[in-house]
């Protein structure tokens, strides 16, 4: 094999791990919910992670609804199977971010949950 060649591999393979490292972690950020109510058309229907305190919920059957706040702001989410997490619990939640409306400054949004830790 050419010396050019090998080179070449070791190019694209290099750009190929760093490609893959940064949207490994640009996905694994979490989102402070304060941006989230701030900007709701930049991330609806996009996938989110926020990380805060349970503060309440109700559930039935694995399914139900509850709300974590965090030190910027609280949002809603939809438990779409594995139950609600206690209230008080440090939880990091992953899911679609669901801006339902704005009105005088104030965002009314949900999270649809897809993971949580």
């Amino acid at each position: 094999m050419p010396p050019t060649t090998s080179r070449h591999h070791v190019i694209r393979s290099f750009t190929a791990l760093v490609l893959a490292l940064a949207m490994t972690s640009a996905c694994a950020s979490v989102t402070p919910i304060g941006q989230l109510l701030a900007e709701p058309g930049r991330y609806d229907g996009r996938e989110v992670r926020v990380e805060g305190t349970v503060t309440r919920g109700a559930g039935v059957l694995g399914m139900g609804a509850y709300e974590v706040e965090d030190e910027t702001g609280t949002i809603v989410v939809i438990a779409q199977g594995g139950g609600v997490p206690a209230q008080g619990t440090r939880t990091r939640v992953e899911g679609t971010f669901q801006s339902v409306f704005s009105l005088m400054g104030r965002t009314v949004a949900a999270i649809l949950q897809s993971g949580q830790r």
